[in-house]
Protein backbone atom coordinates (compact mmCIF):
# COMPACT_ATOMS: atom_id res chain seq x y z
CA UNK A 1 0.00 0.00 0.00
CA UNK A 2 2.93 2.35 0.67
CA UNK A 3 3.96 2.21 -3.02
CA UNK A 4 0.44 2.75 -4.34
CA UNK A 5 -0.05 5.49 -6.87
CA UNK A 6 -2.89 7.98 -6.41
CA UNK A 7 -4.74 6.29 -9.27
CA UNK A 8 -4.50 2.92 -7.49
CA UNK A 9 -5.70 4.46 -4.22
CA UNK A 10 -8.68 5.99 -5.98
CA UNK A 11 -9.43 2.72 -7.74
CA UNK A 12 -9.46 0.90 -4.38
CA UNK A 13 -11.77 3.56 -2.89
CA UNK A 14 -14.15 3.37 -5.85
CA UNK A 15 -14.31 -0.41 -5.47
CA UNK A 16 -15.03 -0.13 -1.74
CA UNK A 17 -17.72 2.50 -2.39
CA UNK A 18 -19.38 0.17 -4.93
CA UNK A 19 -19.43 -2.68 -2.41
CA UNK A 20 -20.83 -0.43 0.33
CA UNK A 21 -23.49 0.97 -2.00
CA UNK A 22 -24.59 -2.59 -2.85
CA UNK A 23 -24.75 -3.40 0.87
CA UNK A 24 -26.77 -0.22 1.47
CA UNK A 25 -29.23 -1.30 -1.23
CA UNK A 26 -29.72 -4.67 0.49
CA UNK A 27 -30.27 -3.02 3.87
CA UNK A 28 -32.66 -0.49 2.31
CA UNK A 29 -34.87 -3.34 1.08
CA UNK A 30 -35.50 -4.27 4.71
CA UNK A 31 -37.10 -0.88 5.25
CA UNK A 32 -37.90 0.09 8.83
CA UNK A 33 -38.12 -3.52 10.05
CA UNK A 34 -34.70 -3.57 11.81
CA UNK A 35 -35.56 -0.35 13.68
CA UNK A 36 -39.05 -1.63 14.52
CA UNK A 37 -37.58 -4.87 15.92
CA UNK A 38 -35.04 -2.90 17.98
CA UNK A 39 -37.74 -0.53 19.28
CA UNK A 40 -39.95 -3.46 20.34
CA UNK A 41 -37.03 -5.18 22.07
CA UNK A 42 -36.20 -1.97 23.95
CA UNK A 43 -39.87 -1.45 24.87
CA UNK A 44 -40.23 -5.01 26.20
CA UNK A 45 -36.99 -4.66 28.15
CA UNK A 46 -38.33 -1.44 29.67
CA UNK A 47 -41.56 -3.15 30.71
CA UNK A 48 -39.61 -6.03 32.27
CA UNK A 49 -37.39 -3.63 34.21
CA UNK A 50 -40.47 -1.80 35.51
CA UNK A 51 -42.14 -5.08 36.41
CA UNK A 52 -39.10 -6.23 38.36
CA UNK A 53 -38.99 -2.91 40.21
CA UNK A 54 -42.64 -3.30 41.22
CA UNK A 55 -41.98 -6.85 42.39
CA UNK A 56 -39.13 -5.55 44.54
CA UNK A 57 -41.46 -2.93 46.00
CA UNK A 58 -44.02 -5.69 46.74
CA UNK A 59 -41.42 -7.58 48.76
CA UNK A 60 -40.62 -4.43 50.74
CA UNK A 61 -44.33 -3.78 51.43
CA UNK A 62 -44.86 -7.36 52.58
CA UNK A 63 -41.84 -7.09 54.87
CA UNK A 64 -43.28 -3.82 56.21
CA UNK A 65 -46.54 -5.61 57.07
CA UNK A 66 -44.63 -8.38 58.84
CA UNK A 67 -42.62 -5.78 60.81
CA UNK A 68 -45.80 -3.90 61.76
CA UNK A 69 -47.47 -7.09 62.97
CA UNK A 70 -44.40 -7.94 65.06
CA UNK A 71 -44.45 -4.43 66.54
CA UNK A 72 -48.15 -4.88 67.39
CA UNK A 73 -47.43 -8.14 69.20
CA UNK A 74 -44.74 -6.44 71.25
CA UNK A 75 -47.12 -3.57 72.04
CA UNK A 76 -49.85 -5.98 73.22
CA UNK A 77 -47.36 -7.79 75.46
CA UNK A 78 -46.23 -4.48 76.98
CA UNK A 79 -49.83 -3.33 77.55
CA UNK A 80 -50.57 -6.55 79.41
CA UNK A 81 -47.39 -6.13 81.42
CA UNK A 82 -48.14 -2.48 82.32
CA UNK A 83 -51.72 -3.33 83.34
CA UNK A 84 -50.44 -6.05 85.66
CA UNK A 85 -47.96 -3.58 87.17
CA UNK A 86 -50.78 -1.10 87.77
CA UNK A 87 -52.33 -3.63 90.17
CA UNK A 88 -49.27 -3.36 92.41
CA UNK A 89 -48.46 0.35 92.35
CA UNK A 90 -47.82 2.22 95.58
CA UNK A 91 -49.07 5.66 94.51
CA UNK A 92 -50.95 7.59 91.85
CA UNK A 93 -47.75 8.84 90.27
CA UNK A 94 -46.64 5.29 89.35
CA UNK A 95 -50.17 4.47 88.17
CA UNK A 96 -50.29 7.54 85.90
CA UNK A 97 -46.85 6.75 84.51
CA UNK A 98 -47.96 3.21 83.60
CA UNK A 99 -51.18 4.58 82.12
CA UNK A 100 -49.08 6.85 79.90
CA UNK A 101 -47.02 3.88 78.71
CA UNK A 102 -50.20 1.95 77.94
CA UNK A 103 -51.50 4.88 75.87
CA UNK A 104 -48.23 5.04 73.95
CA UNK A 105 -48.42 1.33 73.12
CA UNK A 106 -52.06 1.63 72.08
CA UNK A 107 -51.03 4.52 69.78
CA UNK A 108 -48.24 2.33 68.40
CA UNK A 109 -50.83 -0.37 67.62
CA UNK A 110 -53.01 2.17 65.81
CA UNK A 111 -50.00 3.38 63.76
CA UNK A 112 -49.10 -0.22 62.88
CA UNK A 113 -52.68 -0.98 61.85
CA UNK A 114 -52.67 2.10 59.60
CA UNK A 115 -49.35 1.05 58.03
CA UNK A 116 -50.72 -2.44 57.41
CA UNK A 117 -53.85 -1.06 55.70
CA UNK A 118 -51.81 1.34 53.57
CA UNK A 119 -49.32 -1.36 52.62
CA UNK A 120 -52.21 -3.69 51.77
CA UNK A 121 -53.75 -1.07 49.46
CA UNK A 122 -50.39 -0.47 47.79
CA UNK A 123 -49.84 -4.20 47.34
CA UNK A 124 -53.21 -4.48 45.64
CA UNK A 125 -52.37 -1.60 43.28
CA UNK A 126 -48.91 -2.95 42.54
CA UNK A 127 -50.35 -6.37 41.70
CA UNK A 128 -52.79 -4.74 39.26
CA UNK A 129 -49.95 -2.77 37.64
CA UNK A 130 -47.77 -5.88 37.42
CA UNK A 131 -50.66 -7.70 35.73
CA UNK A 132 -51.15 -4.88 33.21
CA UNK A 133 -47.44 -4.79 32.45
CA UNK A 134 -47.49 -8.57 31.96
CA UNK A 135 -50.29 -8.15 29.40
CA UNK A 136 -48.30 -5.43 27.60
CA UNK A 137 -45.24 -7.67 27.51
CA UNK A 138 -47.29 -10.51 26.00
CA UNK A 139 -48.80 -8.24 23.34
CA UNK A 140 -45.46 -6.67 22.40
CA UNK A 141 -43.79 -10.08 22.36
CA UNK A 142 -46.34 -11.29 19.78
CA UNK A 143 -45.61 -8.20 17.65
CA UNK A 144 -41.87 -8.76 18.07
CA UNK A 145 -42.11 -12.39 16.96
CA UNK A 146 -44.04 -11.34 13.84
CA UNK A 147 -41.59 -8.55 12.98
CA UNK A 148 -38.58 -10.80 13.59
CA UNK A 149 -40.07 -13.46 11.32
CA UNK A 150 -40.60 -10.89 8.53
CA UNK A 151 -37.06 -9.58 8.96
CA UNK A 152 -35.54 -13.07 8.94
CA UNK A 153 -37.37 -13.86 5.69
CA UNK A 154 -35.99 -10.71 4.06
CA UNK A 155 -32.50 -11.39 5.39
CA UNK A 156 -32.62 -14.99 4.16
CA UNK A 157 -33.39 -13.81 0.64
CA UNK A 158 -30.27 -11.65 0.49
CA UNK A 159 -28.03 -13.53 2.94
CA UNK A 160 -25.84 -15.13 0.28
CA UNK A 161 -25.27 -11.84 -1.57
CA UNK A 162 -24.69 -9.98 1.69
CA UNK A 163 -22.11 -12.48 2.94
CA UNK A 164 -20.23 -12.32 -0.37
CA UNK A 165 -20.23 -8.52 -0.28
CA UNK A 166 -18.97 -8.51 3.32
CA UNK A 167 -16.08 -10.80 2.35
CA UNK A 168 -15.31 -8.60 -0.65
CA UNK A 169 -15.43 -5.55 1.60
CA UNK A 170 -12.95 -7.10 4.04
CA UNK A 171 -10.52 -7.71 1.16
CA UNK A 172 -11.09 -4.23 -0.27
CA UNK A 173 -10.39 -2.42 3.01
CA UNK A 174 -6.99 -4.14 3.29
CA UNK A 175 -5.92 -2.38 0.09
CA UNK A 176 -6.58 1.09 1.52
CA UNK A 177 -4.23 2.88 3.90
CA UNK A 178 -5.57 3.30 7.44
CA UNK A 179 -5.75 7.10 7.46
CA UNK A 180 -7.65 7.23 4.17
CA UNK A 181 -9.97 4.42 5.25
CA UNK A 182 -10.82 6.23 8.50
CA UNK A 183 -11.65 9.38 6.56
CA UNK A 184 -13.85 7.38 4.19
CA UNK A 185 -15.69 5.60 7.04
CA UNK A 186 -16.29 8.84 8.96
CA UNK A 187 -17.49 10.60 5.81
CA UNK A 188 -19.90 7.80 4.94
CA UNK A 189 -21.36 7.86 8.45
CA UNK A 190 -22.10 11.59 8.14
CA UNK A 191 -23.69 11.42 4.66
CA UNK A 192 -27.35 10.54 4.27
CA UNK A 193 -26.82 8.63 1.01
CA UNK A 194 -23.49 7.05 2.01
CA UNK A 195 -21.71 8.26 -1.15
CA UNK A 196 -18.24 9.23 0.02
CA UNK A 197 -16.38 8.52 -3.25
CA UNK A 198 -18.05 9.99 -6.32
CA UNK A 199 -17.59 10.79 -9.99
CA UNK A 200 -18.01 14.21 -11.53
CA UNK A 201 -20.82 14.02 -14.07
CA UNK A 202 -21.71 16.90 -16.37
CA UNK A 203 -19.55 19.21 -14.29
CA UNK A 204 -21.17 18.38 -10.92
CA UNK A 205 -20.23 16.01 -8.09
CA UNK A 206 -22.38 12.88 -7.97
CA UNK A 207 -24.51 12.56 -4.86
CA UNK A 208 -24.72 16.28 -4.10
CA UNK A 209 -24.84 17.90 -7.59
CA UNK A 210 -22.43 20.65 -6.55
CA UNK A 211 -20.74 22.23 -9.59
CA UNK A 212 -16.99 21.59 -9.71
CA UNK A 213 -14.71 24.32 -11.15
CA UNK A 214 -12.88 23.43 -14.41
CA UNK A 215 -9.46 23.75 -12.74
CA UNK A 216 -10.40 21.15 -10.13
CA UNK A 217 -11.86 18.87 -12.81
CA UNK A 218 -8.49 18.98 -14.55
CA UNK A 219 -6.78 17.96 -11.28
CA UNK A 220 -9.19 15.03 -10.88
CA UNK A 221 -8.43 13.83 -14.40
CA UNK A 222 -4.68 13.99 -13.78
CA UNK A 223 -5.00 11.74 -10.68
CA UNK A 224 -1.81 13.08 -9.19
CA UNK A 225 -3.47 13.83 -5.87
CA UNK A 226 -6.69 12.97 -4.06
CA UNK A 227 -9.15 15.79 -4.66
CA UNK A 228 -11.77 16.58 -1.99
CA UNK A 229 -14.97 18.52 -2.64
CA UNK A 230 -14.70 21.52 -0.33
CA UNK A 231 -18.46 21.69 0.20
CA UNK A 232 -19.41 18.09 1.03
CA UNK A 233 -16.00 16.57 1.84
CA UNK A 234 -16.57 13.83 -0.75
CA UNK A 235 -13.61 12.26 -2.52
CA UNK A 236 -13.78 13.14 -6.22
CA UNK A 237 -12.39 10.00 -7.83
CA UNK A 238 -13.04 10.47 -11.53
CA UNK A 239 -14.66 12.56 -14.25
CA UNK A 240 -17.22 11.01 -16.54
CA UNK A 241 -16.27 11.44 -20.17
CA UNK A 242 -19.02 13.13 -22.08
CA UNK A 243 -19.57 11.64 -25.49
CA UNK A 244 -20.59 14.36 -27.94
CA UNK A 245 -22.06 13.06 -31.19
CA UNK A 246 -21.20 15.06 -34.27
CA UNK A 247 -24.20 16.49 -35.98
CA UNK A 248 -24.82 14.79 -39.26
CA UNK A 249 -24.44 17.09 -42.20
CA UNK A 250 -27.73 17.61 -44.05
CA UNK A 251 -27.92 15.81 -47.35
CA UNK A 252 -28.16 17.90 -50.43
CA UNK A 253 -31.55 17.68 -52.07
CA UNK A 254 -31.93 16.50 -55.61
CA UNK A 255 -33.13 19.98 -56.52
CA UNK A 256 -29.88 21.48 -55.19
CA UNK A 257 -27.87 19.02 -57.28
CA UNK A 258 -29.81 19.90 -60.37
CA UNK A 259 -29.28 23.62 -59.74
CA UNK A 260 -25.58 22.99 -59.42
Amino acid sequence: MENQTVAQKLEALVKLQKIDSDLDAIIKLRGDLPDEVQDLEDEIEGYKTRQERFKGELIELEQSIVSSKEAMKVAHVLITKYKEQQMNVRNNREYDALSKEIELQELEIQICEKKIRESGDLIEKKNVEIGLIGTQIEERSIDLTTKKSELQELMAESEEDEQKLLKDREKATKKIEEKLLKYYEKLRANLSNGLAVVTVKRGAAEGCNIVIPPQKIAEIKEKKKIVIDEHSGRILADVEVEVIEEEKKPKRTSRARKTK
